[in-house]
C-alpha cells in the first residue's frame, strides 16, 4: 500500500485551506549555525509547530472530523492521548461543533489538560495510558467515534498535505528527515514526496526508547514494544499499525535512532539560535542530522521538520536542567 494519490492530496489540501495554517519554512543559513550543522548543501526547517493546536496532528484530525455524518457528529468523538493528538482533537472538534471526550493519564503535563479544556473538550484522567485507552474504547463502544492518534487514512492524508506543501515551498530539498511516533506523519509526508520527487530520500527518526517503526521495518511486519522509555512522549507509540506501517514501508528509505541526550542537545540549539521552545519530539529531525546522519549529508539539500510545541515552561526547564547536569 503506497498511500493517498496526488489528486486525493490536492482535494484534501483544498478542504484544509480555510482552517489550517500553511506553515512557514526557514533556511538554516544564519552564521549562528556555523560549526553546528553538518556539511550539506543547504538545510531547511518546516515550522509545523505553528500549526493549529501546536502540531501537525491538526491536519489529519480535521479531515477525520469533516467526514462524520450527522449521527456521528451528534454522538461526539473520543481520543486517548497525553499530548499533541489530544489538543488537535479538542481544537478540531470545537471548530466543527462536535463534543470531544479526551482520556489522558494523570501524569500528563498539566498545560496539556488545561489546553484541551480551554478548547471545550471534556478531559477524564486515568492512572496510566493503558487505562486511558481502555476508557476510550469503552466510550467508542457506547457510540462516540474513535479518533486514533496515528492510524487511519485521514491521518496519513493530512500529513501528505504537509509533505506536498513542503515540496512546493522548497523544491530543491532532496533529503527529508521526519520524526516517527506511530507513523502518521512520516507515512503521509513520504507518500506525497515520493510522488512529487521520486529521487528524494525520506529518512525517519525515532528515539532508541520508542523505536516501534524501526523494529517493524526489521521484522517486516508491525511490531509491539515491551516498554517505552524516552523523554519524547509525543513519539512514544508502543506499537506500529498496519495502514501507517504499510505506507511508510513503501516510501521510507531509512530509519535512524537517537538518544534522549541528542534530543536535549537539539532542543537547546533551537532555543539558543532560533528562540524556539521545542518539545523533544519537535527536535528529533535536528537531533538526527546532528547525530547519526551527520556524515551522510554532504552535498545534500536537507529538509527537517519541527513538528510540535506543546510543552510547558516547567517541563521544558526541567529537561534543560537535565542537560546542564
Amino acid at each position: 500500500m503506497t498511500g493517498p494519490t496526488l489528486p486525493e492530496i490536492q482535494t484534501a489540501a483544498d478542504l484544509l485551506s480555510g482552517s489550517l495554517i500553511h506553515t512557514p519554512i526557514l533556511p538554516l543559513a544564519s552564521a549562528r549555525w556555523e560549526g553546528i550543522l553538518p556539511d550539506c548543501a543547504s538545510m531547511t526547517v518546516k515550522l509545523e509547530l505553528f500549526q493549529q493546536a501546536g502540531s501537525f496532528k491538526a491536519r489529519g484530525v480535521y479531515l477525520g472530523l469533516s467526514r462524520l455524518d450527522g449521527a456521528q457528529r451528534a454522538a461526539g468523538v473520543v481520543a486517548a492521548s497525553g499530548g499533541n493528538h489530544a489538543l488537535a482533537v479538542s481544537w478540531a472538534a470545537q471548530a466543527a461543533g462536535v463534543d470531544a471526550l479526551i482520556c489522558m493519564p494523570r501524569a500528563v503535563d498539566p498545560s496539556r489538560i488545561q489546553g484541551c479544556e480551554a478548547l471545550g473538550a471534556t478531559v477524564q484522567l486515568y492512572d496510566d495510558m493503558a487505562a486511558a485507552f481502555a476508557a476510550m474504547n469503552d466510550a467508542a463502544d457506547a457510540g462516540r467515534t474513535l479518533m486514533h492518534p496515528f492510524e487511519g487514512e485521514h491521518m496519513t492524508l493530512g500529513s501528505a498535505v504537509c509533505g506536498a506543501e513542503y515540496h512546493a515551498q522548497a523544491p530543491q530539498i532532496d533529503t527529508y528527515v521526519v520524526p516517527i511516533g506511530g507513523g502518521g506523519l512520516i507515512s503521509g509526508m513520504s507518500c506525497a514526496i515520493k510522488q512529487l520527487n521520486p529521487k528524494a530520500s525520506v529518512i525517519g527518526v525515532e528515539p532508541f526508547g520508542a523505536d516501534s517503526m524501526y523494529r517493524s521495518f526489521e521484522a517486516g511486519t508491525p511490531a509491539t514494544l515491551d516498554r517505552v522509555d524516552t523523554i519524547a512522549d509525543s513519539l512514544g507509540a508502543p506499537y506500529a499499525m498496519p495502514y501507517s506501517y504499510s505506507v511508510a514501508r513503501a516510501n521510507v528509505d531509512q530509519i535512524v535512532r537517537v538518544e534522549d541526550a541528542e534530543l536535549l542537545n537539539a532542543m537547546n540549539h533551537y532555543q539558543r539560535i532560533l528562540r524556539i521552545t521545542a518539545e523533544p519530539a519537535c527536535a528529533a529531525s535536528l537531533a538526527a542530522v546532528l547525530g547519526p546522519l551527520r556524515d551522510d549529508l554532504a552535498g545534500r539539500h536537507v529538509g527537517i521538520i519541527a513538528c510540535g510545541s506543546n510543552i510547558s515552561i516547567t517541563r521544558y526547564a526541567a529537561l534543560m536542567g537535565d542537560l546542564a547536569q
